[in-house]
Protein backbone atom coordinates (compact mmCIF):
# COMPACT_ATOMS: atom_id res chain seq x y z
CA UNK A 1 0.00 0.00 0.00
CA UNK A 2 2.11 3.36 -0.80
CA UNK A 3 2.67 5.87 1.69
CA UNK A 4 2.23 8.88 1.82
CA UNK A 5 5.12 12.04 2.54
CA UNK A 6 5.09 15.82 3.10
CA UNK A 7 7.29 17.48 0.37
CA UNK A 8 7.21 20.49 0.57
CA UNK A 9 5.42 22.68 -1.99
CA UNK A 10 4.32 26.15 -1.55
CA UNK A 11 1.33 26.06 -4.04
CA UNK A 12 0.17 23.18 -2.82
CA UNK A 13 0.29 24.38 1.12
CA UNK A 14 -1.12 28.07 0.10
CA UNK A 15 -3.97 25.81 -1.73
CA UNK A 16 -4.79 22.86 1.51
CA UNK A 17 -4.61 25.68 4.15
CA UNK A 18 -6.45 28.65 2.45
CA UNK A 19 -9.15 26.07 0.62
CA UNK A 20 -9.20 22.90 1.17
CA UNK A 21 -8.92 22.54 4.76
CA UNK A 22 -11.73 25.13 6.19
CA UNK A 23 -13.72 23.38 3.20
CA UNK A 24 -13.70 20.09 4.91
CA UNK A 25 -14.09 21.11 7.97
CA UNK A 26 -17.14 23.35 7.12
CA UNK A 27 -19.05 21.47 4.24
CA UNK A 28 -17.00 17.86 4.21
CA UNK A 29 -15.88 18.79 0.71
CA UNK A 30 -13.93 20.89 -1.36
CA UNK A 31 -13.31 20.98 -5.29
CA UNK A 32 -10.68 22.08 -6.71
CA UNK A 33 -10.09 23.40 -10.55
CA UNK A 34 -6.42 23.31 -12.78
CA UNK A 35 -4.68 20.65 -10.53
CA UNK A 36 -1.90 19.92 -13.09
CA UNK A 37 -2.67 22.29 -16.10
CA UNK A 38 -3.54 21.61 -19.47
CA UNK A 39 -0.35 19.68 -20.70
CA UNK A 40 -0.52 17.47 -17.33
CA UNK A 41 -3.85 16.51 -17.23
CA UNK A 42 -3.31 15.90 -21.02
CA UNK A 43 -1.14 13.28 -20.20
CA UNK A 44 -3.11 11.53 -17.47
CA UNK A 45 -6.25 11.42 -19.96
CA UNK A 46 -4.06 10.05 -22.79
CA UNK A 47 -2.95 7.11 -20.77
CA UNK A 48 -6.68 6.71 -18.83
CA UNK A 49 -8.18 6.55 -22.74
CA UNK A 50 -5.15 4.56 -23.90
CA UNK A 51 -6.11 2.04 -21.02
CA UNK A 52 -9.42 2.04 -21.85
CA UNK A 53 -9.03 1.37 -26.05
CA UNK A 54 -6.87 -1.55 -24.54
CA UNK A 55 -9.75 -3.19 -22.39
CA UNK A 56 -7.71 -2.90 -19.33
CA UNK A 57 -11.26 -2.04 -17.95
CA UNK A 58 -13.59 -4.16 -16.24
CA UNK A 59 -17.10 -4.02 -14.95
CA UNK A 60 -16.77 -2.85 -11.04
CA UNK A 61 -18.39 -5.07 -8.69
CA UNK A 62 -20.43 -3.55 -5.59
CA UNK A 63 -19.05 -4.61 -2.11
CA UNK A 64 -19.37 -8.14 -0.75
CA UNK A 65 -19.78 -9.72 -4.62
CA UNK A 66 -18.20 -12.67 -5.31
CA UNK A 67 -15.58 -12.61 -8.25
CA UNK A 68 -16.68 -13.65 -11.11
CA UNK A 69 -20.69 -12.54 -10.61
CA UNK A 70 -21.68 -9.25 -12.28
CA UNK A 71 -23.83 -6.67 -10.64
CA UNK A 72 -26.62 -5.41 -11.63
CA UNK A 73 -26.20 -2.18 -14.09
CA UNK A 74 -28.89 -0.79 -12.61
CA UNK A 75 -26.85 -0.10 -9.05
CA UNK A 76 -23.47 0.51 -10.77
CA UNK A 77 -22.15 1.23 -14.25
CA UNK A 78 -19.19 2.01 -14.37
CA UNK A 79 -15.55 0.24 -15.70
CA UNK A 80 -12.60 0.24 -13.57
CA UNK A 81 -9.11 -0.73 -13.35
CA UNK A 82 -6.61 -0.38 -10.41
CA UNK A 83 -3.41 1.41 -11.04
CA UNK A 84 -0.57 2.12 -9.15
CA UNK A 85 1.39 4.48 -11.35
CA UNK A 86 4.85 3.25 -11.04
CA UNK A 87 3.70 0.84 -14.39
CA UNK A 88 5.49 1.29 -17.24
CA UNK A 89 3.44 3.68 -19.35
CA UNK A 90 1.76 5.33 -16.21
CA UNK A 91 4.06 7.93 -15.40
CA UNK A 92 1.96 10.74 -16.05
CA UNK A 93 -1.14 8.60 -13.01
CA UNK A 94 1.88 8.83 -10.81
CA UNK A 95 2.93 12.41 -11.14
CA UNK A 96 -0.84 13.24 -10.57
CA UNK A 97 -0.72 11.03 -7.21
CA UNK A 98 2.16 12.03 -6.33
CA UNK A 99 0.22 15.94 -6.74
CA UNK A 100 -2.52 14.44 -4.75
CA UNK A 101 -0.36 12.72 -2.03
CA UNK A 102 1.59 16.12 -1.62
CA UNK A 103 -1.59 17.95 -1.21
CA UNK A 104 -3.19 15.59 1.64
CA UNK A 105 -0.07 15.10 3.34
CA UNK A 106 -0.18 19.19 3.97
CA UNK A 107 -4.20 19.02 5.04
CA UNK A 108 -3.74 15.75 7.30
CA UNK A 109 -2.25 17.22 10.20
CA UNK A 110 -5.04 19.65 10.62
CA UNK A 111 -8.52 17.55 9.73
CA UNK A 112 -8.89 16.93 13.69
CA UNK A 113 -7.84 12.96 15.30
CA UNK A 114 -7.29 11.38 11.92
CA UNK A 115 -3.89 9.97 11.33
CA UNK A 116 -3.75 9.51 7.81
CA UNK A 117 -0.03 8.16 6.12
CA UNK A 118 -1.57 5.60 3.62
CA UNK A 119 -3.86 5.50 0.31
CA UNK A 120 -5.18 3.18 -1.76
CA UNK A 121 -3.86 2.87 -5.34
CA UNK A 122 -5.83 4.53 -7.89
CA UNK A 123 -9.04 3.76 -9.64
CA UNK A 124 -9.38 4.52 -13.32
CA UNK A 125 -12.55 4.75 -13.72
CA UNK A 126 -14.98 4.84 -16.95
CA UNK A 127 -18.83 5.54 -17.48
CA UNK A 128 -19.54 4.44 -21.07
CA UNK A 129 -22.08 6.92 -22.07
CA UNK A 130 -24.82 4.74 -22.02
CA UNK A 131 -26.75 6.73 -19.14
CA UNK A 132 -24.73 4.62 -16.72
CA UNK A 133 -24.61 5.94 -13.18
CA UNK A 134 -24.05 4.69 -9.52
CA UNK A 135 -26.47 5.32 -7.34
CA UNK A 136 -26.49 6.69 -3.72
CA UNK A 137 -24.57 5.26 -1.42
CA UNK A 138 -21.30 5.97 1.23
CA UNK A 139 -17.96 4.95 0.28
CA UNK A 140 -16.81 3.62 3.88
CA UNK A 141 -20.68 3.02 5.55
CA UNK A 142 -18.55 0.19 8.08
CA UNK A 143 -15.30 1.64 9.02
CA UNK A 144 -13.18 -0.12 6.76
CA UNK A 145 -10.63 3.23 7.33
CA UNK A 146 -11.16 4.81 4.46
CA UNK A 147 -11.22 8.82 5.26
CA UNK A 148 -11.10 10.90 2.25
CA UNK A 149 -11.83 10.14 -1.08
CA UNK A 150 -10.48 12.12 -3.85
CA UNK A 151 -11.62 12.17 -7.49
CA UNK A 152 -9.75 13.32 -10.68
CA UNK A 153 -12.00 14.40 -13.54
CA UNK A 154 -10.68 14.40 -17.56
CA UNK A 155 -13.70 15.41 -19.20
CA UNK A 156 -13.44 18.41 -21.36
CA UNK A 157 -16.24 20.55 -23.08
CA UNK A 158 -18.14 18.69 -20.74
CA UNK A 159 -22.30 19.53 -20.48
CA UNK A 160 -23.99 18.58 -17.96
CA UNK A 161 -27.46 19.51 -19.12
CA UNK A 162 -26.44 16.98 -22.22
CA UNK A 163 -23.95 15.04 -20.58
CA UNK A 164 -25.58 14.24 -17.15
CA UNK A 165 -23.15 12.42 -15.26
CA UNK A 166 -22.88 15.26 -11.99
CA UNK A 167 -21.47 14.08 -8.90
CA UNK A 168 -24.29 14.30 -5.87
CA UNK A 169 -22.87 15.26 -2.72
CA UNK A 170 -25.94 14.45 -0.32
CA UNK A 171 -24.18 16.07 2.98
CA UNK A 172 -25.48 14.29 6.35
CA UNK A 173 -27.56 16.77 8.47
CA UNK A 174 -27.26 19.65 6.05
CA UNK A 175 -30.53 21.15 4.07
CA UNK A 176 -28.81 21.35 0.56
CA UNK A 177 -27.67 18.92 -1.86
CA UNK A 178 -24.21 19.33 -3.91
CA UNK A 179 -23.84 19.28 -8.00
CA UNK A 180 -19.98 18.56 -8.98
CA UNK A 181 -19.67 18.58 -12.52
CA UNK A 182 -16.67 16.15 -13.78
CA UNK A 183 -14.70 18.88 -15.65
CA UNK A 184 -11.34 18.04 -16.77
CA UNK A 185 -8.41 18.77 -14.11
CA UNK A 186 -10.55 19.29 -11.19
CA UNK A 187 -9.86 17.76 -7.82
CA UNK A 188 -12.54 16.77 -5.68
CA UNK A 189 -12.01 15.49 -1.80
CA UNK A 190 -14.69 14.91 0.57
CA UNK A 191 -15.17 12.83 3.62
CA UNK A 192 -15.75 9.08 2.85
CA UNK A 193 -17.85 8.13 5.60
CA UNK A 194 -21.14 8.36 6.36
CA UNK A 195 -21.03 12.02 6.05
CA UNK A 196 -21.16 12.39 2.23
CA UNK A 197 -23.93 9.98 1.24
CA UNK A 198 -23.74 10.42 -2.88
CA UNK A 199 -24.73 9.76 -6.11
CA UNK A 200 -23.11 9.76 -9.92
CA UNK A 201 -25.89 10.55 -12.03
CA UNK A 202 -26.51 9.09 -15.59
CA UNK A 203 -24.07 9.97 -17.89
CA UNK A 204 -25.07 9.77 -22.02
CA UNK A 205 -21.22 10.21 -23.03
CA UNK A 206 -18.15 9.18 -22.32
CA UNK A 207 -16.95 10.23 -18.29
CA UNK A 208 -13.34 9.68 -16.99
CA UNK A 209 -11.96 10.12 -13.53
CA UNK A 210 -9.42 8.73 -11.41
CA UNK A 211 -10.04 7.70 -7.61
CA UNK A 212 -8.06 7.79 -4.61
CA UNK A 213 -8.99 6.83 -0.55
CA UNK A 214 -6.75 7.94 2.23
CA UNK A 215 -7.11 5.73 5.30
CA UNK A 216 -7.12 6.71 8.75
CA UNK A 217 -4.27 4.70 10.11
CA UNK A 218 -6.17 3.64 13.33
CA UNK A 219 -9.51 2.80 12.18
CA UNK A 220 -7.76 0.97 9.36
CA UNK A 221 -5.19 -1.08 11.44
CA UNK A 222 -8.62 -1.63 13.41
CA UNK A 223 -10.55 -2.96 10.24
CA UNK A 224 -7.58 -5.73 9.27
CA UNK A 225 -8.20 -7.11 12.98
CA UNK A 226 -11.99 -7.43 12.32
CA UNK A 227 -11.53 -9.01 8.65
CA UNK A 228 -8.31 -11.36 10.40
CA UNK A 229 -10.98 -12.60 13.17
CA UNK A 230 -13.90 -12.71 10.75
CA UNK A 231 -11.82 -15.16 8.45
CA UNK A 232 -10.41 -17.36 11.65
CA UNK A 233 -13.98 -18.02 13.26
CA UNK A 234 -14.86 -21.84 12.47
CA UNK A 235 -18.07 -22.62 10.83
CA UNK A 236 -19.30 -19.15 9.04
CA UNK A 237 -19.07 -20.47 5.53
CA UNK A 238 -15.66 -18.29 4.65
CA UNK A 239 -13.48 -18.91 1.81
CA UNK A 240 -9.94 -19.86 2.43
CA UNK A 241 -8.83 -16.26 0.81
CA UNK A 242 -5.57 -15.74 1.69
CA UNK A 243 -6.25 -12.09 1.52
CA UNK A 244 -5.45 -10.01 5.12
CA UNK A 245 -6.68 -7.13 4.23
CA UNK A 246 -10.63 -6.06 4.26
CA UNK A 247 -12.03 -5.32 0.77
CA UNK A 248 -11.73 -1.63 -0.60
CA UNK A 249 -15.31 -1.37 -1.88
CA UNK A 250 -14.14 -0.88 -4.99
CA UNK A 251 -35.79 17.18 -1.54
CA UNK A 252 -33.05 19.47 -0.85
CA UNK A 253 -31.87 23.19 -1.64
CA UNK A 254 -28.90 22.35 -4.08
CA UNK A 255 -25.83 24.25 -3.57
CA UNK A 256 -24.43 26.71 -6.86
CA UNK A 257 -23.27 23.78 -9.10
CA UNK A 258 -19.67 23.46 -9.05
Amino acid sequence: MPFIEHVSDPDLERLALDRVVPALLAHGFCAVDGLLGRPAGDAVLRRVTELHRAGALQDGRLAGSVPGVHRARSIRGDQIAWVGGSERGSEAIGFLLGRIDRLVSVCASRLGSKTIRERSKAMVACYPGNGAGYVKHVDNPNRDGRCITCIYYLNKDWSATEHGGVLRIFPEGKPYVADVKPLFDRLLLFWSDRRNPHEVQPSYATRYAITVWYFDSEERAEAKRRFRAAAAAPGDGSSSSSSTSPKIRHQDKILPNF
